[in-house]
C-alpha cells in the first residue's frame, strides 16, 4: 500500500550535505574523536551504534541553521556531535526499554552487547556530551540543552506510561512525541541561531521550525512502523503494536473502527504481540488512520516551512525547506 505520493526522487540529501561543505566531514571526525575511551567495551559498543547508519539529520539541521543564520566560526560542529550523542544515548536506552532486536535493518546494540552494556554506555555518551557543552562556553547553549536533555528523559517516562493503555489520547500522544523526538529538533536549530547571536524573533522561529520538523519526522515514523516493509524501515512491521506503544494509527483506528475492530485494537494495545497483526492492519487501512497521521505530519511540515520567514533567504533557508519537505516525503 502506498501510502505517500511525494515528490521524494526530487529531494537529494547528498546535496544538502556538500552544501555546508567542510562542516559535514568535520562533524563526523568530531564524532569519531569524542568516542574514544580507554575502556575497550565503550569503545565497541558506542562505534557500533554510531556507525550503524542514520541519516544524521539533527546534526545537519545544526549546522544549516547556524548557517543560515551567518555564523562564520567552528562551534556549531561541537553542538552537532552534542546533538548526536544525545540522540544515540536515546536510542540505547530505548532498545533496552522496548526489548528490540533490530534497528536501521540491523542487530540492536543491546542484543550484540547486552543490556547492561547498552544501559551503561548510552550513559557515557550522555556524559560525553556534557562535557562537550561545557567546551563550547556558552551558558545559554547549556541551558537549552539541559532541558532538552530532562525533557527527552520526561517523555520516554511518558510513553512508559501509555504503553499498554488503550485510553491515550491523541493529545497525550502528541505530548510524548513533542518530548522524545520533537524536542531535540527544537534545541538543535534553535543553537543555530545562539550561536549567530541572531535576533530573539529570529532565534524563536527557528526553534518552531525544529520543533514542526521533529513532530512531523516521528508522526510519519509511526505511520510507517504500519506501512514500510522492514527492508525499507530496519525493523520488522507492527513493532509499536508488540511493545503495546498506542501511537496515531492506533488510536485513530480505535476511534473510528467498527465494534469489532474496536475491541481487537484495545485488546492488542493491553496486551502487545502481533497476534492480530493482519486483521489490525486491515482496520487501520479501512479507518483512513495512515492518511490521517501522514496529514497531520504534512500539517507540521507546512508550519515548520511558515516558521523560516523570519530566516534571512539564502541557500542555506531553501535546504532547511527542503529537509521538511523530504520529513514527509520520506520512506524510511
Amino acid at each position: 500500500m502506498q501510502i505517500l505520493k511525494t515528490e521524494e526522487s526530487t529531494l537529494d540529501l547528498e546535496g544538502i550535505r556538500a552544501l555546508v561543505g567542510d562542516d559535514w566531514p568535520a562533524v563526523n571526525r568530531e564524532i569519531l574523536a569524542r568516542l574514544r575511551s580507554d575502556v575497550a567495551l565503550v569503545n565497541s559498543v558506542a562505534h557500533y551504534i554510531i556507525g550503524s547508519g542514520g541519516k544524521r539529520l539533527r546534526p545537519l539541521l545544526v549546522l544549516l541553521a547556524a548557517r543560515a543564520c551567518g555564523y562564520e566560526g567552528d562551534r556549531h560542529v561541537i553542538v552537532a556531535a552534542i546533538i548526536e550523542f544525545i540522540h544515540t544515548a536515546t536510542l540505547l536506552h530505548d532498545d533496552v526499554v522496548d526489548d528490540s532486536a533490530l534497528r536501521r535493518g540491523q542487530d540492536t546494540a543491546n542484543s550484540v552487547f547486552g543490556n547492561e552494556a547498552s544501559v551503561l554506555v548510552g550513559d557515557f555518551l550522555y556524559s560525553r556530551a556534557f562535557q562537550l557543552m561545557v567546551q563550547v562556553g556558552q551558558m545559554r547553549i547549556m541551558d537549552v540543552l539541559a532541558d532538552a536533555t530532562n525533557t527527552i528523559a520526561e517523555g520516554e517516562v511518558l510513553q512508559l506510561m501509555n504503553c499498554n493503555d488503550p485510553e491515550t489520547s491523541e493529545q497525550r500522544y502528541m505530548e510524548v512525541i513533542y518530548r522524545k523526538t520533537a524536542r531535540l529538533f527544537e534545541a538543535g536549530v534553535q543553537i543555530g541561531a545562539i550561536l549567530a547571536a541572531q535576533t530573539r524573533a529570529v532565534e524563536d522561529a527557528l526553534a518552531r521550525y525544529g520543533r514542526e520538523v521533529g513532530m512531523a519526522f516521528q508522526l510519519v515514523d509511526d505511520a510507517l512502523d504500519y506501512d514500510a516493509a522492514q527492508g525499507e524501515l530496519g525493523k520488522r512491521i507492527g513493532d509499536d503494536l508488540a511493545e503495546g506503544k498506542p501511537t496515531l494509527p492506533l488510536i485513530y483506528a480505535l476511534q473510528r473502527g467498527s465494534t469489532r475492530e474496536q475491541l481487537l485494537i484495545r485488546r492488542a494495545i493491553e496486551s502487545g504481540g502481533r497476534e492480530h497483526i493482519d486483521a489490525i492492519l486491515a482496520a487501520i487501512r479501512s479507518t483512513g488512520a495512515l492518511a490521517y497521521t501522514l496529514r497531520r505530519a504534512g500539517d507540521c511540515a507546512g508550519r515548520a516551512v511558515e516558521a523560516l520567514e523570519q530566516v534571512p533567504d539564502s541557500p542555506f533557508k531553501d535546504a532547511l525547506r527542503e529537509l521538511a519537505r523530504f520529513a514527509v516525503a520520506r520512506r524510511h
